[in-house]
C-alpha cells in the first residue's frame, strides 16, 4: 500500500505553483477597432468557459503615439541586460502583430514590466532551491502516514524515460520547465508507477510571463496561434515566443476602461476584470453595510466554473434586491457576466454603482486592487496582488522613462 502513496503524494504537492489561483478563462476575440488602446472583441461562439463579449467604447486618455518603428522603439525600451536582445525584441513585435495590439510605448512597457517581474527575461526562469521545495512538500504530504522521507526517496529510485531515476531528477531540478517535464513523464508512466490513470500535471503557470496553461489552451481555440510547433501546447508556452505571445494576450487583449495600467497588472495576477469587480464589491459593502473581502470574485468557483454555492457578495446583493428592484434570478444572471467586459453594462452593475455614487455624493472608484494573499511554495514572504501590481507598475514607469519624448 505504501508504494502507491509515495508518488501520489509527490504529484499532489505542487498544485499551488502559480502565484495566484487561476480565474476562469476569458477567451479573447479582438478586431481591428481600438478601445483603451487595445483591440475590441467580436461576439464569441459558445464555449464552456466565460468569454469576453463586446462593450461600449470607454473614454480613456489616448496612448502616446510611437515615433519610431516598433523594432527601433523596442530597442530603446528593453533593459540593457536583455540577451539575446534581437530574439526578445522580435518575439514581442511578432506577438503584437499576431494579436493586433497597438505597438505603443505604453503597451510594450507593460509587457516588458511583467517579464522583468516574473522572469527577468529568462525564457525558462530558474527557481532557487527548487529540489528542497519539492522534497519539503513531499515530506509534508507523507508525514500523516508516518513514512520517513528516506523511504520515499528510495521508492522514487525507479528509472524515468530520460534514464535518470525520478529521485535524481528531483535532486537536480533548476527550472519550472524541468519540473513540468518530470511530472509529464510521471503522468505518462502512471500505470507503470501504479499511479491513477488520467492524473493531471500540477504545473499551472508557465514561461517568462507565468501565463496560465488553461488560458493558452482557451486562447488557441478562439484566435489562431501564429507559429507551428511540435509537442504539446503546454510545452510551446514554455518557449520564449510562446510565453511572450500568451502573456501579452492575457495582459492586453481585452477591453477595460481602467484609468491606469497598474490595474491591468492586478488583473494579470488575480484574473481579468478583478480590479473592476473589487471596486464593485466595495460599493456593495458600502450600500449593504456588510463586510466583504474585495477579492474580485463575485461568485464562488470550482474548476473554473460557478460552483452554485452563494458567495458573500451574492448574498449581500440578494438582500439588496428590493432596493435595486431586481429579483434573485436577475441578480445571478448579471453576476455570471463578471469575467466579461459586458458586466459593466449590466443592469445590476449600473444600479449598484449609481446608488453608491448617490450615497457618497461623488463618483466612486470603478477600479480597486483585489485583496488577495499570494500562496506558493516559491513565496517565503507575505505578498499580495496589490504588491505585485505596484511592483510591476514601478518597472513600467522606469521603462517609460526610456521612451522617446
Amino acid at each position: 500500500m505504501r508504494s502507491l502513496l509515495y508518488p501520489v503524494a509527490l504529484l499532489s504537492l505542487l498544485g499551488g505553483c502559480a502565484s495566484h489561483t487561476p480565474a476562469p478563462v476569458a477567451t479573447p476575440f479582438p478586431l481591428a477597432s481600438q478601445q483603451d488602446g487595445l483591440a475590441e472583441p467580436a461576439p464569441a461562439p459558445v464555449v464552456t468557459a466565460p468569454v469576453i463579449t463586446p462593450t461600449a467604447p470607454v473614454s480613456v486618455p489616448a496612448p502616446k503615439k510611437a515615433t519610431l518603428p516598433p523594432t527601433q522603439l523596442l530597442d530603446r525600451l528593453l533593459p540593457d541586460y536583455v540577451k539575446p536582445r534581437s530574439g526578445w525584441r522580435d518575439d514581442i513585435v511578432n506577438a503584437f502583430g499576431a494579436l493586433q495590439l497597438p505597438p505603443t510605448a505604453e503597451n510594450f512597457c507593460a509587457v516588458i514590466a511583467v517579464i522583468e517581474q516574473e522572469s527577468t527575461f529568462q525564457a525558462d526562469p530558474v527557481v532557487p532551491g527548487l529540489p528542497a521545495i519539492v522534497w519539503n512538500k513531499i515530506e509534508e504530504k507523507v508525514a500523516g502516514y508516518h513514512v520517513p522521507l528516506t523511504l520515499v526517496k528510495a521508492a522514487l529510485l525507479k528509472p524515468s524515460p530520460t534514464g535518470e531515476s525520478y529521485k535524481s531528477r528531483i535532486d537536480s531540478l533548476r527550472t519550472e520547465r524541468e519540473m513540468n517535464d518530470l511530472f509529464e513523464d510521471m503522468a505518462a508512466e502512471a500505470g507503470k508507477l501504479n499511479l491513477p490513470v488520467g492524473m493531471r500535471n500540477p504545473i499551472n503557470t508557465v514561461g517568462s510571463m507565468q501565463v496560465s496553461v488553461a488560458f493558452a489552451q482557451g486562447h488557441v481555440r478562439a484566435w489562431p496561434y501564429p507559429y507551428r510547433y511540435q509537442g504539446s501546447l503546454r510545452n510551446e508556452a514554455f518557449s520564449r515566443r510562446g510565453g511572450i505571445y500568451f502573456g501579452a494576450a492575457n495582459l492586453l487583449q481585452y477591453p477595460a476602461g481602467y484609468r491606469d495600467m497598474i490595474y491591468r497588472f492586478a488583473d494579470f495576477n488575480a484574473g481579468r476584470y478583478s480590479s473592476r469587480n473589487a471596486a464593485f464589491q466595495l460599493a456593495v459593502a458600502q450600500l449593504s453595510g456588510r463586510k466583504l473581502v474585495p477579492d474580485g470574485d463575485l461568485l464562488r468557483y470550482r474548476d473554473g466554473l460557478p460552483s452554485g454555492e452563494s458567495s458573500s457578495t451574492e448574498r449581500a446583493l440578494y438582500r439588496m434586491g428590493p432596493q435595486l428592484g431586481l429579483s434573485d434570478s436577475a441578480i445571478l444572471r448579471d453576476l455570471k457576466q463578471e469575467k466579461n467586459s459586458s458586466f459593466s453594462q449590466s443592469v445590476l452593475y449600473q444600479k449598484v454603482m449609481a446608488l453608491a455614487d448617490k450615497q457618497q455624493g461623488r463618483k466612486v472608484a470603478r477600479e480597486a486592487f483585489p485583496q488577495i494573499q499570494l500562496n506558493s511554495p516559491k513565496i517565503t514572504r507575505k505578498l499580495t496582488t496589490e504588491w505585485f501590481a505596484k511592483r510591476v507598475g514601478w518597472r513600467y514607469d522606469n521603462c517609460l522613462k526610456r521612451a522617446p519624448q
